[in-house]
């Protein structure tokens, strides 16, 4: 079977990652804790699952020309993701994400958007075909409304985070994923359109429904968890690649609950995503 063609048009960032006993309360500081740099960005991190899990991706994506564009990249570009449609913007720094991560990986995350906020239509034009194209919601909705319009066999929109979203984008979308509380968010409008919608419900697992009916059902796998920044991402890119392969709705979300966590497992966003192998020895252990 050939690789499945991805494009993910999205954020690219360095995360600037804080490693804690505890998060801080609202006012409270926090000392003690061991500082790390990782390349990140929900697009970007997408990006780096659909990769190492077997698709062949190009990344739609703005960054600045300072020095974190090159580190936000390094993955990516290691790991061989076409990076052609990657646009340096003059006027905007590379985005950064500010994360403070505890002992259980519980984290809290503060995104400056930075060159990501200025991502246009103009960028996404041309940039398929494709077998499936994905979106998140940390670059503009008109940029996401252009990715809509390629050719393309599957259009996916990871609703992260939660924003206020034209309703015929959403009915326009193959696939919607959201987290709990983002599917909360969204209501009823999620399950308007005819594809298929997957919620995260952490500790619960995951469901994907079709037009409001449940469709297949996963509960967690239990691992040790170290981080759970990363995870959602590596969930998205493992769903999306499912289905861009034709996988059938069961084993899709089987797939990517497992990709996500082995993604747990390990410290930091990109550096933590697993590679098809893993997943593949993963689910043949759990079997």
């Amino acid at each position: 079977m050939s690789a499945a063609k991805i494009v993910i048009v999205g954020s690219a960032n360095l995360d600037l990652v804080a490693a804690c006993e505890s998060l801080p309360a609202p006012g409270e500081t926090v000392t003690g804790a061991s500082y790390a740099e990782y390349p990140g960005g929900k697009g970007a991190n997408q990006t780096l699952a659909a990769r190492r899990l077997g698709a062949e991706v190009s990344m739609v994506a703005r960054v600045g020309t300072d020095a974190n564009a090159e580190k936000a990249l390094a993955l990516l570009r290691a790991d061989g993701v076409d990076l052609s449609r990657i646009i340096e913007d003059e006027n905007a720094p590379t985005g950064v994400a500010l994360i403070a991560v505890d002992a259980a990986g519980e984290n809290m995350i503060v995104v400056a958007s930075g060159a990501n906020a200025h991502l246009e239509p103009r960028d996404v034009a041309g940039a398929g075909p494709a077998d499936a194209v994905l979106c998140q919601l940390e670059v503009p909705l008109g940029a996401i409304e252009a990715a809509a319009t390629i050719d393309t066999g599957l259009f996916a929109i990871n609703l992260a985070p939660a924003m206020p979203v034209p309703a015929e984008l959403l009915e326009r979308a193959d696939l919607l994923i959201a987290n709990e509380a983002e599917a909360e968010f969204y209501g009823d409008a999620l399950y308007r359109g005819s594809g298929l919608v997957a919620v995260t419900l952490g500790g619960e697992g995951a469901i994907l429904y079709r037009e409001g009916q449940e469709v297949a059902r996963m509960p967690v796998y239990a691992v040790p968890v170290i981080d759970t920044v990363g995870a959602g991402d590596t969930f998205c890119g493992a769903l999306a690649v499912a289905l861009a392969e034709g996988m059938e709705d069961g084993a899709a979300l089987r797939f990517a609950s497992a990709a996500g966590a082995l993604a747990v497992t390990r410290e930091g966003a990109q550096p933590s995503l697993p590679w098809r192998e893993e997943v593949e020895a993963f689910l043949k252990d759990k079997a």
